[in-house]
């Protein structure tokens, strides 16, 4: 079973938080390299002379994108993200050389076509949206996607005893409910033609009476699938479908997607805790220094802790690593192996 877009996405956004937390935790390291350079050169009584003309031309980030990088200098590189709805076009990274010159071309982030997939099916016309699509669907289907098809009934008497009628009339409407309505019914030239509203059809022992279909029996095993992925639910004149807890319905009503709970702030975590959404749900965690013999360690942030300075004289302490970086990334269970998770 492939993963749908909106999976994708919830998985590119969570890889994206994690590149975007690395590179904050590369650029920490080196501005503490650099407090450390600058007392040596202090103790020493050496100074060195700052270039003025080391980096490349500033780069803004794209409309409708972000960019990921703020040093310019020779040999460092930038990267580019365009927002949700939205694909880029040109570099996706670009590298400051010797010549300060950026490599490739300034990217562009564009309005994705999400017809390209072709979502919509049984023949319905696809319409691009902002950030969305909308399906125009074939006679005889309906749905987000056009998937769900809309069955017509009708059936046809003859009344013998009105064979020279010309005009058209209406019978009477029967007993109705929730799942019973009146057949719409009229007689033309003493035949006596009943249909029904779509998602009913016509009672097996009431020729003028519509009952409920039960669309989650009926199409349980179609040929496009099941009408739900999860749990499909009969309605009066149509269906519904439902998820787990910690899942809302997509905009396609058949497919669910996991509610961030730490986005929303559908959670219970406190302050000293950091909320890592999971699939279905969420966990609180506490991220705690670690402790060891040589070196002492203070929490910067809620997923990071860095080595406090170390004496001159104690090789064992400049030794161990100068920081500690906790992340977190939610995976669907049962994946088979290998497979390469993230980098």
């Amino acid at each position: 079973d492939c993963p749908n877009r909106q999976e994708i996405q919830g998985m590119l956004k969570q890889v994206q938080k994690l590149l975007s937390a690395h590179e904050a935790s590369c650029l920490q390291s080196l501005r503490n390299l650099r407090k450390k350079i600058n007392l040596l050169q202090g103790s020493t009584g050496k100074q060195t002379a700052k270039s003025t003309n080391s980096t490349c031309p500033k780069l803004d980030a794209p409309l409708n994108g972000r960019k990921l990088g703020k040093s310019h200098s020779v040999g460092h590189e930038v990267h580019f993200l365009c927002d949700p709805g939205y694909e880029i076009v040109g570099s996706e990274s670009r590298v400051c050389q010797e010549s300060l010159a950026w490599t490739g071309q300034q990217p562009t982030c564009q309005d994705f076509n999400e017809c390209a997939s072709s979502p919509c099916l049984n023949g319905g016309t696809c319409v691009d949206e902002v950030n969305q699509f909308s399906c125009v669907c074939a006679k005889g289907w309906a749905g987000e996607s056009c998937q769900s098809p809309v069955p017509t009934f009708f059936i046809t008497t003859t009344n013998t005893s009105a064979g020279s009628t010309l005009g058209a009339s209406t019978l009477p409407a029967a007993t109705t409910g929730a799942y019973v309505r009146p057949s719409r019914c009229t007689i033309v030239q003493g035949t006596t033609h009943c249909t029904c509203e779509p998602g009913y059809t016509i009672s097996g022992r009431d020729s003028y009476s519509c009952t409920d279909i039960d669309e989650c029996e009926l199409f349980h095993n179609g040929p496009a699938g099941k009408l739900c992925l999860h749990k499909c639910v009969n309605t009066p004149g149509g269906y519904r479908c439902s998820c787990p807890a910690g899942y809302d319905v997509t905009r396609d009503g058949r497919s669910c997607k996991d509610i961030d709970e730490c986005a929303t702030r559908q959670n219970n975590c406190t302050n000293d805790q950091m909320c890592v959404n999971t699939y279905g749900g969420f966990q609180c965690v506490r991220v705690d220094c670690p402790k060891l013999p040589h070196a002492t360690y203070v929490k910067t942030s809620p997923v990071r802790c860095e080595r406090n300075p170390c004496p001159l004289d104690n090789k064992a302490c400049s030794q161990t690593p100068t920081s500690f970086s906790y992340h977190y990334l939610a995976v669907v269970s049962n994946l088979t192996a290998p497979r390469v998770m993230f980098r």
